[in-house]
């Protein structure tokens, strides 16, 4: 129900903008892994984010409120980290960051899970025990801690996503599933999914 109310582009203008940012300023997966980055970075994709809300509020009609704001503006906050520093564990930041300032601008995030994972999870990002961390590719849907509200496994996934899109890498943790994706005699290419998927469109797709 929740990832049909982000097709409305909202966060794709909010993941586009922060690509572009990162890439003009650092380019993609390189700048600085550090947390002045992630400052820079989160605080310009935030921002930018909020500030569309509040020029057009018509934004909210397609999505039921403030936590779908929240997960909205964090995950291309996230994303746009990844595109920067092409780490997961420092996207994550990102994401967290971007909460933080949201609740500082507005107040609150949203309902329940929302003052639970989303604040108390900076303290984790860079923990790996299986009760309390793990590099984000090795997260799924029954990690500790984390309620999966309004669609939060698709935008971890995202952010893991753009990571390694911006190094040009597989996203999957599977080292088996990452070896036979590389293999450069596939007919569809792999780095770049949805050009692949334009072509089948234009019926120019070939296997």
């Amino acid at each position: 129900y929740a990832t049909a109310a982000y097709t409305d582009n909202i966060l794709d203008d909010f993941t586009y903008y922060g690509k572009e940012y990162v890439e003009d300023k650092y380019g993609l997966a390189e700048a600085p892994n550090t947390m002045d980055t992630v400052l820079d970075v989160a605080s310009e994709v935030t921002f930018y984010g909020l500030e569309q809300y509040e020029d057009y509020p018509s934004l909210l009609e397609t999505q039921f409120g403030g936590s779908q704001r929240a997960a909205v503006a964090a995950a291309a906050t996230g994303c746009s980290t990844g595109f920067a520093t092409g780490n997961s564990q420092t996207a994550l930041s990102g994401w967290y960051l971007s909460m933080y300032l949201h609740k500082e601008q507005h107040a609150r995030l949203g309902f329940y899970g929302y003052d639970l994972q989303d604040q108390c999870g900076a303290s984790n990002v860079f923990a790996i025990r299986g009760d309390e961390g793990l590099p984000l590719e090795a997260r799924g849907a029954n990690y500790p801690n984390y309620a999966m509200t309004v669609g939060h496994q698709g935008e971890y996934a995202g952010i893991v996503q753009a990571v390694h899109a911006a190094r040009g890498d597989a996203f999957c943790f599977n080292p088996i599933v990452k070896i036979a994706f590389a293999d450069p005699n596939l007919v569809f290419d792999w780095t770049n999914v949805r050009a692949e998927y334009a072509k089948g469109a234009l019926r120019e797709f070939e296997p």
